[in-house]
């Protein structure tokens, strides 16, 4: 696209725009009403590191999705040259879709809600304001960024659906994603969800079920997991499961989901041992500690706080 060529949309989107392809991290930035940061969790640390020497004071940041504490990062790389700014995060992504392409991409879905927060939070009316304004009226306020921390439910999802089909993964087989999330699947997603849900809760914390996001993300209606799961399936809308063990799937949301949920576990006195079991199992199984990849949390020392501490932290920021 960089020489001109127009992105095609296909799916619950329709379209084929042009789009600006910038020169590097300041051409982006110079001029932007808004800045979104949106790719990979791996990626958020480089691109807040790159961001920063270019932010302006008040020019929001939208984080989609937010992952990790990313957001105190860039309060903390942010305080150090004495910038303010709201930082806008949200739970999920507005849409699932998949790369077709160089220049295409298919959009599975649009997410009837999204929960979004602030750092500080005290933006948050600001930056509901802006996120509607730019994206229609789907937005959710949320109580802060232990809220949207404990919302994002993909990371569990994930976790189930890529460890139980990890072999479909690694020989490259073309997989049904709805359609095997089995009733053993889905019985191991909900106890996924049980240890983030008793998180949530020692924090005064509501966040919606797991059976929740899916109707809500995937417009089918409440039953078990597995079941919504192979209805999306039966319409044709249950997507593939990744075709290589080099999938975010794991290289994400384990180093960046998992571990941070595991974290909050211990600080709030709710282990989250299905949580921490999947980290193991899968670093066992690509041979290597997948903790070790997560760039962003060891900056902030939040394992080393009390939970009093990190409440007011992700309330105000640095």
């Amino acid at each position: 696209m960089a020489t001109g060529e127009l992105l095609k949309a296909t799916g619950d989107i329709e379209a084929t725009v042009p789009v600006r392809i910038a020169n590097d991290c300041k051409d982006a930035i110079d001029h932007a009403d808004v800045v979104v940061i949106a790719l990979p969790a791996y990626g958020h640390k480089m691109v807040m590191d790159a961001a920063v020497p270019h932010l302006a004071d008040g020019i929001p940041v939208i984080v989609s999705s937010h992952s990790s504490f990313g957001a105190l990062y860039l309060s903390k790389r942010l305080a150090e040259r004495k910038v303010r700014l709201p930082i806008v995060v949200w739970g999920t992504t507005l849409l699932t879709g998949r790369q077709l392409g160089p220049t295409e991409v298919q959009v599975t879905s649009i997410r009837q809600k999204l929960d979004v927060a602030t750092l500080p939070f005290d933006a948050l009316d600001q930056g509901y304001k802006l996120c509607t304004a730019l994206f229609g009226d789907r937005f959710v306020k949320r109580d802060g960024l232990l809220a949207i921390a404990l919302s994002n439910l993909n990371p569990q999802n994930h976790l189930g659906i890529a460890l139980l089909n990890l072999t479909r993964m690694e020989k490259a087989e073309r997989w049904s994603q709805g359609g095997n999330v089995t009733p053993a699947v889905g019985r191991f997603i909900e106890a996924l969800d049980a240890e983030r849900l008793a998180i949530a809760g020692n924090f005064g914390i509501a966040v919606r079920t797991v059976q929740e996001h899916f109707s809500l993300s995937f417009h089918v209606p409440m039953s078990t997991v597995s079941e919504m799961n192979l209805e999306m399936d039966r319409q044709g809308r249950g997507g593939f499961g990744p075709t290589t063990i080099e999938s975010r799937y794991i290289l994400e949301d384990v180093p960046f989901g998992l571990l941070p949920t595991a974290v909050l576990g211990k600080i709030s006195g709710n282990p989250a041992v299905l949580h921490e079991s999947g980290i193991s199992i899968l670093s066992a199984a690509y041979g290597r500690d997948l903790k070790g990849d997560n760039d962003i949390l060891p900056g902030l020392g939040i394992e080393k706080m009390t939970k009093t501490d990190l409440e007011a932290l992700c309330r105000k920021g640095f």
